[in-house]
């Protein structure tokens, strides 16, 4: 799901970008600090939640929402309390006091992620198009100063080191390593046949052999499972159908 934050304190905007980089289906779009700044990524992007504070340079959180035509789901993240019954009534996902746990970030993110999904499978189920998913069935990417082809069913998993991924397939015990980054990577992936369950892994489902509550074995290699991931990786199993 594509987010922002508008937050004018820097400290804020910061906890919530470091919060966001650790849950595998957020993706941050931008860091706002006006409600101008928020109007104009709004109107150049597909934005599915806003992480709002409650007190911005020349209007309030709650006047913001109601200025939008087209609401995103809006989770708040403020100091105040006296806010919250009103934020409720505008259907708000949640209302965060500052500070701000990754736990009670992670269970209104969870909660927003449901609900998304819940509306996706509605509109699905109703017959309405849905954006395409575009994917293709390989992707290139550039390594060894040359572009490599790489079929999506070949991939058992991608590993993530700082500004580089290292590839593993089917086939081969060394890697394609490439300058990129494991979030971008995520993005270009389908994820009906791909999942993040670490922050530094992706895996393949259909080359899943065993999960247990640690680990998921895809051929000879073990692949940690993330604290954060873990709730959210099984539900999503449970989803596909995948575990009975």
């Amino acid at each position: 799901m594509n987010c922002i934050i508008l937050d004018d304190d820097p400290m804020g905007q910061s906890t919530i970008a470091d919060y966001i980089e650790h849950v595998p289906y957020l993706t941050l779009i931008d860091k706002c600090s006006t409600a101008f700044d928020a109007y104009d990524v709004l109107h150049n992007h597909k934005i599915d939640i806003i992480f709002l504070d409650t007190q911005l340079p020349g209007i309030s959180g709650i006047d913001f929402i109601k200025s939008l035509d087209d609401k995103p789901m809006i989770i708040f993240t403020t100091v105040f309390k006296e806010y919250a019954l009103e934020a409720f009534n505008l259907n708000a996902m949640d209302y965060l006091l500052k500070p701000i746990s990754f736990d009670r970030f992670l269970k209104a993110t969870n909660k927003a992620y449901e609900y998304f999904s819940l509306k996706s499978l509605k509109l699905k189920a109703s017959g309405k198009p849905k954006e395409a998913n575009t994917a293709s069935e390989f992707i290139l990417v550039k390594a060894d100063y040359k572009t490599i082809k790489i079929n999506l069913n070949d991939i058992l998993y991608v590993e993530g080191l700082k500004d580089y991924i290292k590839i593993f397939t089917v086939g081969s015990d060394k890697p394609i390593i490439t300058l990129n980054s494991l979030k971008r990577m995520q993005e270009n992936l389908p994820t009906d046949r791909f999942a993040r369950v670490h922050k530094s892994f992706i895996i393949s489902l259909n080359h899943i052999k065993v999960i247990n509550k640690t680990q998921v074995v895809i051929g000879k290699n073990y692949i940690p499972i993330g604290e954060s991931y873990k709730d959210f990786f099984i539900s999503e199993m449970e989803n596909k159908r995948l575990m009975l």
